[in-house]
């Protein structure tokens, strides 16, 4: 038997949403945070760590705007490869969960796990995209996951990704399970009592 350590963070968004120009400033602060996580899981020897669904920035799904689309990145890109610096600094498996732009105009719900070596093992793709009234409204932004369920062999035991709403349909559970996971991490933006 074997004992692993999992931190897992859920952080809240300090910014003005209404304030186009410091967003970006915000978003910033919102990945330095996240790295100052990460220098404290490490100070508590956490082996797997977890960052909240769109960490970056705030639940922009709350509302119907354009204006988010630019926020989203390929993969590999920019924070990709901060997110594998740090996996690699505080030598971490790392789940960073993003907003992918997979190819012009095409965005997914993302969760990328990094290795301990700061490497991209591999990403899962939200498969169930909410669009519910009020707050909800995901297939504005997302099209469904196309990569089904993989299970990523990691240093501490094979992981398996689901992100918020798709815990809510047994199928993946099962194909992960099948597939070999031996721990689930559900990354969700969502707040108690909603």
């Amino acid at each position: 038997m074997r004992n692993v350590r999992i931190g897992l963070v859920q952080a809240k968004w300090d910014g003005d949403v209404s304030d186009e120009a410091t967003i970006e400033e915000n978003i910033e602060r919102m990945i330095r945070k996240h790295e100052g996580f990460a220098m404290m899981a490490e100070q508590q020897n956490v082996q797997i760590l977890c960052f909240q669904e769109l960490f970056f920035g705030p639940y922009f799904c709350a509302e119907q705007d354009r204006r988010w689309y630019k926020y989203a990145e390929p993969i590999p890109g920019p924070l990709t490869e901060r997110m594998g610096k740090l996996a690699k600094k505080h030598n971490l498996v790392l789940i960073a969960p993003m907003y992918e732009e997979d190819q012009v105009g095409v965005y997914y719900n993302t969760a990328v796990i990094f290795n301990t070596d700061g490497s991209i093992l591999g990403k899962f793709r939200k498969m169930h995209i909410p669009h519910l009234d009020p707050g909800f409204w995901e297939k504005f932004y997302f099209r469904p996951g196309n990569l089904g369920y993989p299970v990523f062999e990691t240093p501490f035991g094979k992981v398996g990704l689901y992100i918020c709403y798709d815990r809510h349909f047994p199928e993946g559970a099962r194909a992960l399970g099948l597939n070999g996971a031996e721990i689930v991490f559900n990354p969700s933006a969502t707040v108690a009592g909603l």
